[in-house]
């Protein structure tokens, strides 16, 4: 997925500058070969902080959203199926899902809004 963020993001194999990968602590993305090959990505590993419970409130709160409002209303007969709605899931949230933190707006609303009135 990495490789897959990347390529889609800026179309190559590789970002054109450092960019910086946040996640938890967690053993898949605290792995060296995980963070070898995001450094190959042009990806610069970041962590949040350990026992950070805002970190992991904020995480948990999204992968929620996302099962509850994407995962579970749609049928997934196969990993594909999920490989291939995932970008259309995640630019909706951005675009179009409203957020209680976000006064219900979605992310680029809110966005927009403090652009406007800065």
């Amino acid at each position: 997925m990495m490789l897959e963020a990347v390529e889609t993001r800026f179309g190559a194999h590789r970002a054109p500058h450092p960019v910086e990968m946040l996640s938890d602590n967690g053993s898949p993305y605290t792995a060296r070969d995980t963070r070898i090959f995001a450094s190959q990505l042009g990806l610069r590993p970041c962590f949040t902080p350990v026992k950070s419970p805002e970190s992991n409130g904020i995480s948990e709160a999204f992968v929620n959203t996302l099962k509850r409002d994407y995962v579970r209303v749609t049928p997934l007969p196969d990993a594909q199926a999920v490989l291939d709605l995932v970008g259309g899931w995640m630019e909706d949230y951005n675009d179009n899902h409203p957020h209680s933190g976000l006064k219900m707006r979605s992310p680029r609303e809110f966005i927009a809004a403090q652009t406007a009135t800065a």
